[in-house]
């Protein structure tokens, strides 16, 4: 049973900070997933997923917000959501939030156990610890 937790005031403005990031760079084919990371620190960063023509080296919207934190000396994560822009062609006037993928998952994890992650679950919007995301993690240490 996935244990959630209600959103507070700030877990709204992260994600108007990732709907914020894609709506001002949402390219047709390039861009559709934004994302807000918060730090323990309390800073946001925000980034845009990069999508390839060769589908496998494109890079997750997560990936890239981590990285940015990362970049600016931020490393210990406290929540993290992702949200799609609606296409052209789809009957959506508004962006929604989408749960990471499992590579995500994995690379959440790794960055920091204690993270939450925001996603849509039984038609509302909750946060859970990302390990609730991925059971029996894998890991190289020796327990």
């Amino acid at each position: 049973m996935l244990r959630v937790r209600p959103l507070e005031n700030q877990d709204y403005e992260l994600i108007k900070e990732a709907e914020k990031v894609i709506e001002k760079n949402y390219r047709y084919g390039r861009h559709h997933i934004g994302t807000a990371v918060r730090t323990a620190e309390g800073n946001v960063f925000s980034a845009v997923h990069v999508e390839a023509n060769v589908g496998r080296i494109t890079v997750c919207g997560e990936a890239m917000a981590i990285g940015k934190s990362i970049s600016e000396g931020d490393h210990e994560f406290e929540t993290i959501v992702a949200v799609a822009h609606p296409h052209p062609n789809e009957d959506v006037d508004k962006c929604w939030v989408v749960a990471p993928c499992g590579m995500c998952r994995e690379l959440i994890s790794d960055y920091g156990k204690e993270t939450d992650v925001i996603i849509s679950f039984n038609g509302e919007l909750v946060k859970c610890n990302v390990m609730e995301l991925l059971p029996e993690k894998y890991t190289s240490d020796i327990e």
